[in-house]
């Protein structure tokens, strides 16, 4: 049994572990890992203080950070798609409002953060009127430990490519579960845009071509209604499954690339500048 003292001291360490949300404000306080050794990609760390977080907070914590240490007024910005990004949009909007940016003009990778960044009052532009952007925020799906990158799963592959390409620095936003030993390590997809003519055919194609991969390649379908999914571009999304390393990336973005029917595929190499990874107890930023 706890007597009252005891009781008290017990309730107020429970209030100081409870688990709570962590603005960027208070990360940035937290120490740099000086034990930590120097690799190629260089790397840098910081710990929270609970390690009891969601999915989606790390997700928070890894945008905000983006956002405050990158962006900065007068910018033009690439903005990718997805949940992560969401938050990062978000963040530029609420730093708008505050007058703490100024000038900052964003180019949307999908429709959904068009339309996000209209709400928040981002002005917009496009590549035909700024062909160089500044920075470019996205997630990714998947990245390898030489900052390669699986992006697309949620069907913007296309944008995010031309956009991202277009930039000078490329920052990527993830939370842990996205590290990978090679890309299709994780054994989720690997997604190829297409072009709805004759689907079958090349997803056929794709799937002879990894066929020593153990390669499976399924159509995309939206999720309630079955019906294929696609794109904002029109197309159709055919994602591949492996079961092994595909070896070779540079050799197989090639390959995919030289199948007719293939718009894109969702291999981006070489592009990443920096990844900030949000781990259950810190953050790790990784640059190229």
């Amino acid at each position: 049994m706890l007597d009252s003292n005891s009781l008290a001291e017990h309730q107020r360490h429970l209030t100081l572990i409870r688990p709570k949300y962590y603005t960027y404000n208070q990360i940035d306080q937290t120490q740099l890992n000086p034990l930590l050794p120097s690799t190629n990609p260089t790397m840098e760390t910081g710990f929270f203080s609970s390690s009891i977080l969601t999915q989606d907070e790390l997700k928070k914590i890894a945008a905000y950070k983006a956002v405050d240490q990158h962006v900065e007024s007068g910018m033009i910005l690439g903005l990718g798609s997805g949940s992560t990004v969401k938050h990062a949009v978000d963040r530029i909007g609420e730093l708008l409002q505050l007058g703490k940016l100024h000038n900052i003009i964003g180019i949307t990778t999908s429709q959904n953060t068009h339309q996000q960044a209209l709400s928040l009052g981002i002005p917009l532009s496009d590549l035909d009127v700024h062909p160089v952007l500044d920075l470019a925020i996205d997630g990714a799906d998947e990245v390898d430990p030489h900052l390669n990158l699986v992006k697309g799963r949620c069907g913007s592959l296309l944008r995010e490519k031309m956009v991202e390409g277009a930039c000078k620095k490329f920052v990527v936003i993830v939370d842990e579960s996205k590290l990978v030993d090679h890309l299709g390590g994780s054994g989720m997809a690997m997604p190829v845009e297409v072009v709805p003519f004759c689907w079958k055919f090349t997803a056929k194609m794709l799937q002879d071509l990894f066929r020593e991969s153990g390669c499976v390649a399924k159509l995309k379908c939206e999720e309630e209604s079955g019906e294929a999914f696609v794109t904002d571009n029109g197309n159709y999304i055919v994602d591949l499954y492996f079961k092994k390393d595909i070896g070779d990336l540079r050799a197989a973005s090639e390959a995919v690339l030289r199948l007719a029917g293939v718009v894109e595929h969702g291999m981006f190499l070489d592009m990443a500048t920096t990844v900030i990874v949000a781990r259950e107890l810190g953050i790790t930023v990784k640059h190229k």
